[in-house]
């Protein structure tokens, strides 16, 4: 028999000393007082610290404990962590909960292992998926049970962000699921968005904006634009002299900061007056003028439809377009 000659306690790294050289180990006689202790039971001592101190560091999340812990390792590292893993969850048998152990160092390995655990199938194939895109590049699986998942990660810990990744990773996946059926809190309805903006903007009808445009002096270039898609305007035609931009490219043509934009569109009070079939996505579209600094832009209450109801003059063959002024399509 053998025993240590010293009575401390041991972490981890003392186990491939204690495994590499026998400086450190004394005969014991069979009849010896204290009972000897064994590699194994080190072993499972400092596994045991080790999920100790990730239960007690551990958060709680929706009513679930999480946990990230970091620990140096030098030998037997899968074996190491499925006896932490064991350990976790023996303490948090009757709780909901999702851990990840990693160990750093060693002998200049390369990679080392990460050991996800957790009490559901379900947290640990989320923080599986959700490791494997943070690390992507760097993550090899060598275990996958249903409940506890090694794989190898290379330069694991070596920088702030790979604690801060894994914390993100227990995180997000213990969360409660979202009833599908019921709005995410701070989101908004359309409806809701629509009248928000309309509050921020000064709306004309379409007798306003032929006025507006038929004065001969003006404080500042006006135009009208019509961003409806080619298939309205083929169907109900457009109002003479008025600009064509889709929407989809109206912002990066009326940014005077873009590299895209119109040679007319070289100051910020313009007047543009937006128009649509009918009134809804204009007011979203000069809005968006208004956050990139064009405060006067507008929209025709109504769109097109409302300028045909009153009577004002169209082009129903040929409206006019500066698209080929444009420059490429963003």
């Amino acid at each position: 028999m053998i025993r240590a000659n010293s009575s401390r306690s041991y972490g981890l790294s003392d186990i491939g000393n204690i495994e590499g050289s026998s400086a450190h180990l004394v005969p014991v006689s069979p009849g010896a007082g204290a009972p000897h202790r064994t590699l194994d039971d080190i072993r499972e001592q400092v596994a045991q610290e080790v999920a100790v101190r990730a239960i007690t560091n551990a958060k709680t999340v929706d009513g679930v404990r999480i946990g990230v812990t970091f620990t140096y390792s030098k030998s037997n590292e899968e074996e190491f962590l499925t006896r932490v893993a064991d350990v976790i969850q023996h303490q948090l048998v009757l709780a909901e909960h999702l851990f990840v152990v990693a160990t750093t160092g060693g002998l200049a390995a390369e990679a080392n292992p990460l050991m996800i655990c957790g009490s559901s199938i379900e947290f640990v194939q989320r923080a599986i998926l959700l490791a494997s895109s943070k690390f992507i590049g760097r993550i090899k699986p060598v275990v996958a049970e249903e409940t506890l998942w090694i794989a190898l990660v290379e330069d694991i810990g070596t920088s702030t962000y790979d604690e801060v990744a894994l914390w993100d990773v227990v995180s997000k996946s213990t969360r409660a699921p979202i009833d599908p059926l019921e709005p995410p809190p701070g989101s908004r309805g359309i409806d809701q968005i629509l009248s928000d903006v309309r509050a921020k903007i000064q709306r004309i009808t379409p007798l306003q904006a032929y006025e507006e445009l038929r004065e001969s002096q003006v404080g500042a270039p006006t135009f009208l634009v019509d961003i409806r898609p080619a298939a309205q305007r083929e169907m109900h035609g457009g109002i003479h002299g008025s600009l064509i931009i889709e929407r989809n490219v109206l912002e990066w043509r009326f940014d005077p900061r873009s590299e895209s934009r119109l040679a007319i569109v070289d100051r910020y009070d313009l007047r543009v007056i937006i128009f649509c079939q009918e009134g809804y996505t204009s007011s979203l579209a000069a809005f968006a003028l208004q956050e990139l600094g064009l405060l006067n832009a507008t929209d025709i209450i109504g769109g097109y439809q409302a300028w045909i109801n009153a009577g004002l003059p169209t082009d129903v063959t040929q409206p006019r377009s500066l698209v080929s002024l444009a420059g490429s399509i963003v």
